[in-house]
């Protein structure tokens, strides 16, 4: 992939990919709250389930950097010869994401939930891999994120064993 040598600071498209990102988390967030309170609560969760309150925080900054790392890959964009392509992954992820929350906080299915995010995990690498092709700063920014969800996955598997 070519470097393009004038791109220019955009600080509309910044705002318009980061607030992309937390607005799927927001409707992630809300098939969460209400299932936090009452369905999860019940469960039996491993000794290293982190506090409710962490989740929030993290997934704030995550959907944060996966909005940088989408605006630094759209500023790309004349010199990528299969854009479509590109934001067809992209968004393939968002909406995995999405689901999980739908499938386990609001739908109850943790076989199907455990299933789902083994899915996402694989396509936020193939995403992260993508964008580092194109930039390697937003291949790097999904490296949180790529942590977070290999935690969240065995978390989830481990909910599963305990349930």
């Amino acid at each position: 992939m070519k470097e393009e040598k004038n791109i220019k600071f955009s600080p509309l498209a910044l705002v318009l990919n980061i607030f992309l990102t937390l607005g799927v988390g927001s409707l992630g967030a809300w098939a969460t709250a209400n299932g936090v309170k009452t369905w999860y609560s019940t469960l039996n969760k491993p000794s290293f389930n982190p506090p409710n309150w962490l989740f929030g925080p993290v997934w704030t900054t995550l959907y944060i950097l996966i909005g940088i790392a989408a605006y630094l890959v759209w500023q790309r964009r004349k010199s990528i010869a299969h854009f479509p392509r590109t934001i067809a992954i992209y968004l393939i992820q968002l909406i995995l994401n999405l689901a999980w929350s739908f499938i386990f906080f609001y739908m109850h299915e943790i076989g199907f939930a455990l299933a789902e995010i083994i899915a996402l995990l694989l396509v936020i690498l193939f995403n992260a891999f993508y964008f580092h092709r194109i930039y390697k700063w937003a291949g790097f920014l999904f490296i949180p994120y790529i942590v977070w969800v290999a935690f969240a996955s065995f978390l989830t598997y481990s909910i599963f064993m305990l349930n």
